[in-house]
């Protein structure tokens, strides 16, 4: 079996369960449910920063990466989470650089929370629909005239794939993973994490 390499980003102030859930929902899934413990994701799942430092998360989380942009492989899904760490970042050319390179070569990209502000920064969502965490909307409409904002959606597909806040990044992945496995993979991986299958391609909800 051929894995998915999956980069998954983190960067100073990144929010947790931004990286963690997809994280979670990637490393967990299995092709063969019966054969959960003989067989590994069919996702090859690791963090990738700026450099081998770890990193402090929000809430003082430290994570140590397995990559730096140098050392990292090309990835066939790249994960940009969201977090205040965004702010700083989205002036950070060697950091949008990277992603931009990737998800240039990536079979798909998606972000969570305000990773969407990085993927604008990169000129990925240029002419696309795409979401952010509720308060984040403004901001992201303000630095991205080109691109269309949505309220009230938790997950957006437009080419890039972006979720609303923090959580969202758990319904996004295993949509993904329902696109790039099955359905029936997806909703088995769900239930493995006792977590609720998204059941619509971009469901509404009440914003803060």
């Amino acid at each position: 079996m051929t894995r998915i390499r999956t980069a998954i980003l983190v960067f100073p102030d990144v929010e947790v369960l931004d990286f963690c859930g997809p994280f979670e929902v990637f490393s967990v899934t299995r092709l063969d449910e019966a054969k959960r413990r003989e067989e590994p994701s069919p996702f090859d799942v690791y963090l990738v920063a700026e450099t081998a430092e770890p990193v402090r998360a929000t809430g003082g989380l430290r994570v140590i990466p397995d990559h730096t942009f140098d050392t990292a492989p090309a990835a066939d899904l790249l994960v940009v989470p969201g977090g205040w760490g965004t702010r700083q970042q989205v002036d950070n050319p060697r950091l949008v650089g990277w992603v931009k390179a990737q998800a240039e070569r990536a079979r798909l990209t998606m972000s969570v929370c305000s990773g969407s502000l990085v993927l604008g920064a990169a000129g990925l969502l240029a002419g696309k629909r795409a979401t952010t965490h509720w308060m984040a909307l403004g901001l992201m409409r303000g630095m991205f005239p080109d691109v269309t904002v949505e309220d009230g959606l938790h997950w957006v597909e437009d080419g890039v794939h972006t979720s609303a806040g923090i959580a969202a990044g758990i319904d996004l992945a295993l949509r993904v993973v329902a696109k790039l496995c099955g359905e029936p993979v997806a909703r088995s991986t769900a239930k493995y994490m006792e977590y609720p299958y998204p059941e619509h391609a971009a469901r509404r909800v009440t914003l803060g």
